[in-house]
């Protein structure tokens, strides 16, 4: 184990946004032991306060499910893999062809951008002050990161699997969001495994030497590549059924459980 690369929410961090202390003391411990440690999230970069604030992670984060890798310490974005506006409009015109009543929202470099009806009452005050427009008129100069899709009265599953096969050719798509249906898209052939990849090659780190964790389908490809992957026993089937090895659920540290029981096997060695 030289590389430990974890997903975040529902991984270790909560609905509530913490991470326990035994989480943090897990990661701690890795640092201590001189394993690096690489979060890959579905999160952009602005949300990435509980790493800073509850783990003191200072390092390289791989954010918007491998769109961007980007550095805690000095806030700058390090990479990027970037949507062109106009695939950008062409693969909401083919989702709302399939979902008249979907709506849109696009995450770039500088920020936040969503066009008329995204969101809902709840959404609002994570919205702030945005103001809705079309995209043709947002878009243009912006470096687009991720392109979002809502939707209501379908599951994340079923709305995944009806939307990816008709937007392949012009993104990739997954989604997070266990109860909400919220597809995320990137440009095509990227996600989180593609990015883990080239970090862990400019590291020296063979894949055989990666653990990772995740819970979801937008892991699925990160636990797959890892040598050792572990899915949550509180994930998604689509995240179980890709890992090699199963960790204790969310609840109970999985994490944090793995990870001790790691470094007490490499003390012993």
């Amino acid at each position: 184990m030289r590389l430990v690369a974890s997903d975040m929410d529902g991984t270790v961090v909560g609905h509530d946004g913490k991470m326990s202390a035994r989480t943090v003391r897990a990661f701690e411990a890795c640092v201590e032991a001189g394993i690096h440690v690489v979060f890959v999230t579905g999160r952009p970069p602005r949300w990435l306060h509980p790493l800073r604030d509850q783990l003191g992670h200072r390092g390289t984060v791989i954010c918007s499910n491998g769109a961007l890798t980007y550095d805690l310490a000095t806030e700058t974005v390090l990479s990027s893999k970037l949507l062109e506006p106009v695939d950008v409009y062409a693969a909401r015109d083919i989702i709302r062809g399939l979902f008249p009543a979907a709506t849109f929202a696009a995450e770039t470099i500088a920020g936040f951008t969503v066009e008329p009806g995204f969101g809902d009452a709840a959404a609002s005050e994570l919205l702030g002050d945005i103001t809705a427009r079309p995209f043709e008129e947002t878009l243009p100069g912006e470096e687009i990161v991720k392109f979002l899709a809502r939707l209501t009265d379908i599951s994340p599953d079923e709305f995944l699997a009806t939307v990816r096969p008709a937007v392949a050719h012009l993104v990739s798509t997954t989604h997070s969001a266990p109860s909400v249906a919220l597809l995320e898209m990137a440009r095509p052939n990227i996600d989180k495994s593609v990015t883990l990849a080239q970090y862990a090659a400019e590291l020296g780190v063979d894949r055989a030497d990666v653990v990772a964790f995740g819970d979801m389908p937008n892991d699925v490809q990160m636990l797959g590549w890892a040598g050792q992957g572990y899915a949550m026993a509180s994930g998604h089937p689509d995240a179980l059924a890709a890992a090699k090895l199963m960790a204790p659920a969310f609840e109970e540290d999985g994490v944090a459980q793995i990870l001790e029981e790691r470094l007490a096997a490499l003390r012993t060695a």
